[in-house]
């Protein structure tokens, strides 16, 4: 049997090159999603720790997952790591 509940919840990780990853729900509940869980417009980005999300928690067969993946808001832009620059010269 296949129930689902409307939920809100953050992200916990997500590995792009892998396709899966964790979302927080609000009742502390860790719950599994994969890329096909997405919403079209809110596919998983590289670092998206922490991002609001809303979710249907669907239990098939005991096992908690989360589908129909919507970032709270709009979808997130991708973000770009910062470059750190080394301070002082170099030595040889």
């Amino acid at each position: 049997m296949c129930d689902t509940v409307d939920m809100d919840g953050a992200m916990l990780w997500f590995n792009v090159e892998k396709g899966y990853g964790y979302i927080q729900s609000e009742d502390d509940e860790r719950l599994y999603v994969d890329s096909s869980s997405f919403l079209p417009g809110h596919e998983p980005k590289p670092r998206c720790k922490g991002l609001p999300v809303t979710f249907e928690r669907q239990a098939h067969d005991g096992e908690p997952r989360a589908v129909d993946v919507a970032y709270a808001g709009s979808p997130p832009e991708a973000r770009r790591a910062r470059l750190r620059h080394s301070r002082g010269g170099s030595s040889l």
